[in-house]
């Protein structure tokens, strides 16, 4: 670093600009490329371009100096250098000052080198903006914890970081012709909230000066499109941020993007259909296909119907008894007990059945499966099961052995509604910083009336790790981490 900055100051000694406002470029790289697919060795195609791009190798011999330029989209050219075209003068300055990482723009000629490589020869070159660091080797490689708190540097230097950059805008731009193409309309909805619900969760809790009063950041997206559906726009989604006070690992952030959609006149089997339908046509925008191609290089065929299996009939299964909603709370803790499942004192049966089943069911669902019927306790905003008050018409979608979404035949009831909501207040009191707050306003929309309605969120996220086989932290550009 010092040395460069030394260069830095030369340059501007002797007049030259490291970082001018603006440099010629006629063509990108890519389209260079494009022009002169297959030309033969030593060829001069008489075409002057202006191009420019970031050096990522250079050589630098007696009479002829030679540079590789990458531009954003990772196409790399080759620029040389000659004593004969460029002069004394200009390829000492270039030997001088020019680094790897820094940014170049060369004009001059279209050939090809003996070795048949598509390069641009040289009569004159601008530094466009002087690197003062240099970039890892490829003996030095980054690792996880650089990539991800500098993931400027992971962009350069990694082409799969890249990748997933447009994987993920890929997959959102799908997302939004699905829901668009069923007549759902995109809305945006508050971040910064009065009350926080919608979801089990701890908040983030900042304050307004101007209202003199505490706000949360949002936990979910659902209390206020459900608004929204009240109010008439029966088919309404919001691809938006969301943000939980809890704990940071491989599947977990603080701050991630959240998909959420409701359907009026839906249930939680249309939102099956539809959330297939949104997961596969990624897959297809991805890979061009249902089967998807992880980092390890596996593939696995996300198409076809998917599996369908009931909460307490997968959990019987797997601890090989016959576990229902009136399994005694004695009995579960006995099964946990014996499986090594720790338990808060303070749960109930609902809750102790939810924690075994995370704990012994979810990791082995690994082909795509929706678990159907959860015990109600554990769904405060879903309504009942229309066969069985003891449930809830609600599944989770697993694939992988993670969840990546949840849908819910929404509970529209306001007097039952108060009524959970009520419950869920007194944890709070109790000292639940899960638990949710009690919504009035909420709950007057709800009495002004909601039709049935189908109701559905998926983690964009969780999306990209699906398709990709990759961790959490690599799906999301800027991750929070811990300060340095």
């Amino acid at each position: 670093m010092r040395i460069r900055r030394e260069k830095r100051a030369a340059m501007l000694e002797s007049g030259i600009e490291p970082y001018p406002v603006q440099i010629a470029r006629t063509h990108s790289l890519r389209e260079v490329r494009a022009a002169h697919p297959d030309l033969a060795p030593d060829t001069a195609t008489g075409d002057i371009v202006d191009v420019a791009g970031r050096v990522i190798f250079v050589r630098n011999t007696g009479k002829l100096c030679f540079a590789t330029l990458r531009e954003g989209d990772g196409t790399e050219l080759q620029a040389m250098l000659s004593l004969a075209v460029v002069g004394e003068e200009e390829l000492a300055r270039w030997k001088a000052n020019v680094d790897i990482g820094d940014f170049v723009a060369v004009h001059g000629e279209v050939i090809t080198s003996r070795r048949g490589e598509l390069s641009v020869m040289a009569d004159s070159w601008t530094m466009a903006a002087k690197a003062l660091r240099p970039l890892p080797t490829a003996h030095n490689e980054l690792s996880e914890e650089t990539r991800i708190r500098q993931r400027y540097v992971d962009l350069v230097v990694r082409p799969q970081a890249r990748e997933m950059v447009r994987t993920r805008a890929t997959v959102v731009r799908t997302l939004r012709a699905v829901l668009e193409r069923q007549a759902y309309v995109e809305i945006e909805t508050p971040i910064l909230q009065l009350l926080h619900g919608g979801a089990s969760a701890r908040p983030f809790v900042t304050h307004a000066n101007a209202l003199g009063q505490d706000l949360y950041l949002r936990i979910a997206l659902e209390l206020f499109l459900k608004r929204a559906v009240v109010g008439g726009i029966e088919r309404v989604y919001e691809i938006n941020r969301v943000f939980r006070n809890e704990g940071i690992d491989s599947s977990h952030s603080p701050e991630f993007t959240m998909l959420e959609a409701y359907q009026a006149y839906g249930s939680y089997d249309t939102m099956a259909e539809l959330t297939r339908e949104l997961v596969q046509e990624s897959a297809r925008a991805v890979f061009g296909s249902t089967q998807v191609t992880h980092a390890d290089g596996s593939v696995h065929d996300l198409g076809g119907e998917w599996r369908s299996v009931t909460f307490f009939g997968a959990l019987s299964e797997v601890v090989g008894k016959d576990v229902g909603p009136d399994t005694s709370v004695i009995d579960l803790r006995a099964l946990a007990a014996d499986r090594d499942v720790d338990l808060k004192p303070e749960w109930g049966a609902d809750d102790i059945a939810l924690e075994l089943f995370e704990k012994l069911v979810e990791h082995t669902l690994v082909e795509p499966t929706f678990v159907r019927d959860y015990p109600i306790g554990v769904r405060p905003l879903t309504r009942r099961h229309r066969d069985d008050p003891r449930l809830a018409e609600a599944w989770d979608l697993f694939i992988f052995g993670g969840e990546l979404a949840t849908a819910y035949s929404e509970l529209v009831d306001p007097v039952d509604q108060r009524e959970r909501l009520h419950a869920q207040s007194l944890r709070a009191a109790a000292g639940d910083p899960e638990a949710m707050q009690l919504d009035e306003d909420f709950l007057r929309a709800l009495e002004y009336g909601m039709p049935p309605t189908g109701g559905m969120g998926m983690g964009v996220d969780r999306l990209l790790m699906t398709l990709t086989g990759v961790g959490i932290r690599e799906t999301i550009l800027y991750p929070l981490v811990r300060s340095e």
